[in-house]
């Protein structure tokens, strides 16, 4: 496989403490001759600034492990830790401080906003989970930062439902929405999935500028291998369930040891192969 042009990855140096990390990580759906172990003892740690890409054919649990982070979901048995410390999500003093710190983008931008919410509430309430303290001038101010930074214009957002804007600017929304927030952790799930090539290229820019600005912790959750080796510091493999691989992203790219990353990186060229053709 010919090696992709990767983004230069931060070095060991850059990084600080582990920012969350899970141990022995596993769920349980159903009862009896029901009960399906969609993550069995999935062990992980993200450093502060790292990006990570958790890869997997749909079932793999890849995505259901991104819902426990987020606690939108609760593990079955293991314990996950943020900042060293056990994660304590049982009221909602304590589940709304965790979100301040702890966001997500997903596939289908449309089912990440309420329809029935103009543009200007849904930036507005990015700024009041903060606690921000702000004049109305200020807050305004913000949400045009906010909209230019992903080439958007507030001015022709506002006074709109997102039902009225299109895929692409929907998913720029989502960005500006973190671009307010300014996580410590963003989990991406299949964030470039349903746009174009150039669209592509252009959240994940503005995603990994996010990063260097602020120092967030990236987790891309993708099928998809090549944009997995672009983009990451670190790769975990996932299997029905099971971290099957994990480490550096050029090593397991390069020198895959397990039967099941191998699969998914020989499927890659195939792609290129059909596009030869004639």
């Amino acid at each position: 496989m010919k090696p992709l042009n990767r983004m230069e990855p931060i070095t060991p140096s850059q990084r600080s403490e582990v920012l969350i990390s899970g141990k022995r990580i596993t769920k349980v759906f159903g009862y009896g001759k029901q009960r399906t172990a969609a993550l069995d003892e999935v062990d992980f740690a993200f450093r502060e600034g790292e990006i990570v890409s958790i890869v997997g054919e749909s079932g793999s649990g890849k995505t259901t492990l991104a819902k426990i982070m987020m606690g939108l979901l609760k593990e079955s048995s293991g314990e996950i830790q943020y900042r060293g410390i056990p994660r304590q999500l049982g009221n909602h003093r304590q589940r709304k401080q965790y979100w301040k710190d702890i966001q997500a983008i997903f596939q289908d931008p449309f089912s990440s906003f309420n329809q029935f919410y103009r543009v200007e509430k849904l930036l507005l309430d990015c700024l009041k989970l903060q606690g921000l303290q702000l004049s109305r001038d200020m807050q305004f101010e913000r949400m045009k930062e906010a909209c230019t930074f992903v080439n958007l214009k507030f001015e022709e957002l506002y006074n709109k439902y997102p039902f009225e804007l299109s895929g692409g600017q929907m998913q720029r929304l989502m960005i500006a929405r973190i671009f307010l927030l300014q996580p410590k952790l963003l989990i991406a799930d299949e964030p470039t999935s349903m746009v174009d090539a150039c669209s592509r290229s252009t959240i994940l820019d503005m995603l990994l500028k996010l990063r260097d600005e602020n120092r967030m912790t990236i987790v891309f959750i993708t099928h998809d291998v090549g944009l997995a080796y672009y983009v990451s510091d670190t790769l975990y493999i996932m299997e029905k369930g099971r971290v099957v691989e994990s480490g550096p992203a050029e090593r397991v790219i390069l020198e895959p040891a397990h039967p099941y990353t191998r699969q998914l990186i020989e499927d890659v060229p195939k792609i290129h192969e059909e596009w030869n053709l004639g």
